[in-house]
Order: C-alpha cells, then sequence, then structure tokens
C-alpha cells in the first residue's frame, strides 16, 4: 500500500493522524481545505497595525504540515548525509544549541536560507514536493479553525506555552497540541515562513499562497519564543527580519503540497 493510500483508508481531516515518507523526515499531518479571517480584529489587545486589514483567505485543497517544528535530531541527520551539499549548494552546518541539548530540542541558529537548504534536500530524498508555509498558511493551521488571540482563548497561562519565563527552549512535544494536532504552534522558536515582508496585508493573496514582492530580503516569521512577552505569541502576530541571520530563538516547521486529494 502506498503512503497516500494509507493516509486516505485512515485520516479524518483534523483528527492528528500522521505519516511520515522516510524515517529521518519529520512527522506530517494532513490539515483540511477551508477559509479563515486572517490578521486580529480591531479590539484584539495587543493588536498591530501590520496584522490588518482582517481578511478572508480560501485554502482550496489540503495539505501536510510538520507536527512539530524542526528538531535538532532531523537537522542533524540530513547534514551527516554526504550529497546535501551537493544537493542543497550549502556546506554542512551544525549550529549551536546553546548547550540545551539536542535530540528533540527545537532547532534554533538557522537563517530562511538553511530552511530553504532543508527543504531542497527533503524533496530530493523522498521525491515529494517539501516546502515552507506560507504565511496564511501558517496561521490558518495555528488558528486550527479558532478565532481567538491562541488557539485556546484570549489569554495565555505559564502551563499553555514556553515565553518569556523558562529563558530557553523546551523538547517540541511539550504543552498540549492544538486542535489539529500540532504542536507548540505559539512560543518556543519563531518559525520562518515564505512570504517576503509587507507592513500590512493590503495586496495580499487570498488562497493561501506566499507573497513574493515585498521587502525580499526580509521574510516573516511566526509564533513567538521562549524569550518573548506573550503578545508575541497570539495567532495574529507577525515578525520580519533578515533571511540569512541565524538567531537563538528561530527555526523553522516544514509543509508538503499533496499531489493526492484527501
Amino acid at each position: 500500500m502506498t503512503v497516500a493510500e494509507s493516509m486516505k483508508r485512515r485520516f479524518k481531516h483534523g483528527s492528528g493522524d500522521s505519516f511520515k515518507d522516510i524515517d529521518i523526515a519529520p512527522e506530517m499531518v494532513i490539515v483540511p481545505a477551508g477559509d479563515f479571517i486572517m490578521g486580529a480584529p480591531e479590539d484584539e489587545t495587543e493588536r498591530t497595525s501590520d496584522e490588518s486589514p482582517q481578511h478572508k483567505v480560501t485554502i482550496a485543497q489540503a495539505f501536510a504540515v510538520g507536527r512539530y517544528v524542526m528538531t535538532f535530531a532531523e537537522w542533524d541527520a540530513a547534514q551527516e548525509d554526504k550529497a546535501w551539499e551537493r544537493i542543497t549548494g550549502l556546506a554542512p552546518y551544525r549550529p549551536t544549541d546553546r548547550g540545551w541539548g539536542r535530540g528533540e530540542q527545537p532547532l534554533i541558529n538557522v537563517s530562511w536560507h538553511d530552511a530553504q537548504g532543508y527543504v531542497k534536500w527533503l524533496r530530493e530524498k523522498t521525491g515529494q514536493p517539501y516546502r515552507l508555509l506560507s504565511e496564511a498558511e501558517w496561521e490558518y493551521v495555528c488558528r486550527a479553525g479558532t478565532s481567538t488571540a491562541y488557539w485556546w482563548g484570549d489569554a495565555l497561562a505559564e502551563e499553555q506555552a514556553n515565553y518569556g519565563l523558562v529563558r530557553r527552549t523546551v523538547p517540541v512535544d511539550s504543552y498540549q497540541p492544538n486542535p489539529w494536532g500540532l504542536y507548540q504552534v505559539h512560543g518556543n522558536v519563531w518559525e520562518w515562513v515564505e512570504d517576503c515582508w509587507n507592513d500590512n496585508y493590503d495586496g495580499a493573496p487570498l488562497d493561501g499562497s506566499a507573497r513574493t514582492t515585498g521587502e525580499c530580503d526580509r521574510r516573516i516569521l511566526r509564533g513567538g519564543s521562549w524569550f518573548n512577552a506573550p503578545w508575541h505569541l497570539r495567532s495574529a502576530t507577525r515578525y520580519g527580519n533578515t533571511s540569512a541571520l541565524r538567531f537563538f530563538n528561530a527555526g523553522f516547521r516544514v509543509a508538503r503540497t499533496l499531489t493526492e486529494q484527501f
């Protein structure tokens, strides 16, 4: 039975069922097609102008997204592949873990370009269309059918996410997953997405695709991190930074276009 056939038999959209294309690849969850309102309402506490105007986005086809952000274990396994440099054009790179451990800790100290190298490597190793999430897809899977500041509601408690209290990363399976089975969409590490930075949503795509015009030497990160205040962890919060920058509280989560309908 192929992966696609297996997924068709057992998957219920939003149930959290998952698959792996190869053993060293991230665990992927299929999320349903649908639509949502992107951005923050005017009355949301700590809302900023770059989170507007709110607009409806329609995701026409189901796609797959990593259950977790990229781990050190997954990244290090890719770096051990002798074909890494040939495939990606990047030299093997072992980012520092700041003494917090590797394994199931979230990958940090990687740039947007590093993330692009990884998905390029994963595409060649699996033969499947891996990529980064678009910004709209990221907010869609973060919200998982909700419309509040965080997927669980409008307030954040210490036991719900890793933000500026613990002062270090925690393993990627810490805390409760959201309704679609995704872990730590709020906090722990910022997540690079595909899009170029723009100051607001004027002219943003309405179909969930990435926005590839604007300040493209800056790319967008989502989700907040262990280093940030609670308001940075909201579903609508956006942050842009230099695409070549590697920093201590940012990693990424992979996505995969599905060639089969589910």
